[in-house]
């Protein structure tokens, strides 16, 4: 214990720094520049609420941009929380091939974003990729993948899922790991079977551990941008041209700086909804 707080504030401080360098003032940033309007000329006036009014009474590409948005996360999520948390279920034993199969499922995690859409890109080629080819081969139709608007949202679900569920995987097995065995012994000698000691022992007390999971991967997934710049560009037809691409493509593509970032603030305030919603559903309401 510090007998002195001055000394404890002395180690927080450089983290304090870099929070308020790297996360507060470019978000204080964002939202002043929101308020503001760029001229062709590159002078910037103030004009309040001007760029929100716009967006929610009269740009429609913005509220297609919303709605894609709203259904990537809402489906993405979900199967990204419950697929790591499968797969740490499957592998939180001390098997001997556990160990490899944990480090086969992290793999995708080591790759980047950028390089894991060129590889999608190529294997998912409508034309020549090697997805298709193997559905030939088995005697089914060729699918057109990220030409199609009707497959491309679910085309950078998939990807995603692929590459970030072995990420969460490796919190829920330490969290699986911080559950006392004497627990489970109690509920053998019990009767309990595997299925009720999953709902009533490891999910409750893993209530922490998918609150954390569940708010940083809808705060990840929100900001999603790399896939859809590389692959998509926000089609075709607009159904994969998700937030964050949209607020890019203002800011660097039609050089509007005030819609670009009253868009990242907007995002800015759903990603607080979310997570303010889900802190309070996944609240765990027992110690141990």
């Amino acid at each position: 214990m510090f007998r002195n707080n001055k000394v404890a504030w002395l180690f927080v401080l450089p983290a304090l720094v870099f929070l308020l360098v790297f996360k507060i003032w470019p978000i204080g940033v964002s939202v002043i520049e929101s308020l503001t309007m760029t001229s062709y000329t590159g002078t910037k006036s103030f004009v309040g609420f001007e760029n929100y009014e716009y967006l929610f009474k009269h740009d429609p590409v913005f509220w297609k941009s919303f709605s894609v948005t709203l259904l990537y996360s809402i489906i993405v999520n979900p199967l990204i929380v419950l697929t790591s948390l499968l797969m740490a279920l499957l592998l939180n034993s001390s098997h001997f091939f556990t160990k490899f199969f944990r480090t086969v499922f992290f793999l995708p995690t080591a790759i980047s974003f950028a390089v894991v859409s060129v590889i999608w890109m190529i294997v998912l080629d409508p034309y020549n990729g090697l997805a298709n080819s193997f559905l030939t081969m088995f005697g089914f139709k060729p699918q057109p993948f990220f030409a199609s608007p009707d497959q491309a949202l679910w085309g950078l679900i998939l990807l995603n899922v692929w590459r970030s569920s072995g990420y969460w995987m490796m919190y829920f097995l330490a969290g699986l790991q911080n559950i006392p065995e004497t627990l489970y012994e109690a509920a053998e000698i019990d009767g309990a079977s595997t299925l009720r000691k999953t709902f009533k022992i490891t999910l409750p007390l893993l209530t922490r551990t998918i609150s954390f999971v569940l708010v940083a991967n809808t705060a990840f997934n929100f900001l999603s941008f790399a896939p859809v710049y590389i692959i998509t560009k926000g089609g075709p037809m607009g159904s994969t041209n998700l937030l964050m691409y949209e607020s890019y493509k203002s800011a660097f593509v039609n050089l509007d700086m005030g819609r670009a970032s009253a868009i990242t603030t907007i995002l800015l305030g759903i990603i607080l909804v979310f997570s303010f919603f889900e802190l309070r559903f996944t609240r765990a309401r027992f110690e141990y």
